[in-house]
């Protein structure tokens, strides 16, 4: 699977995690180059926890929070911690 953005390959891998349609990338696979820093919005999930977002930035062209990630999922979505999705703003292909 390939996350990109801008036409640029942000994230690479075989071993995406999907849950609920969304393509959770390992840390290891993501060009970290393109995220910003955690931008300090935050969104909740009833089973997955809180989730921190990262800003998508290639070149001169960014979106906001487009990029999130469970640092401490509970324990029913554990395969996902520190693993990377992204809104639709960024494609997906496999």
């Amino acid at each position: 699977m390939r996350a990109i953005f801008s036409g640029t390959v942000i994230a690479e891998s075989h071993d995406t995690v999907v849950v609920e349609g969304n393509h959770y990338f390992p840390p290891s696979s993501v060009n970290t180059e393109y995220l910003s820093a955690p931008t300090g919005h935050s969104t909740h999930c009833p089973w997955k926890g809180d989730a921190s977002h990262h800003d998508v930035v290639v070149g001169d062209q960014s979106a906001s929070n487009a990029a999130w990630f469970y640092a401490e999922p509970f324990e029913k979505a554990t395969s996902i911690k520190d693993h990377v999705a992204f809104y639709p703003v960024v494609t997906i292909i496999g």
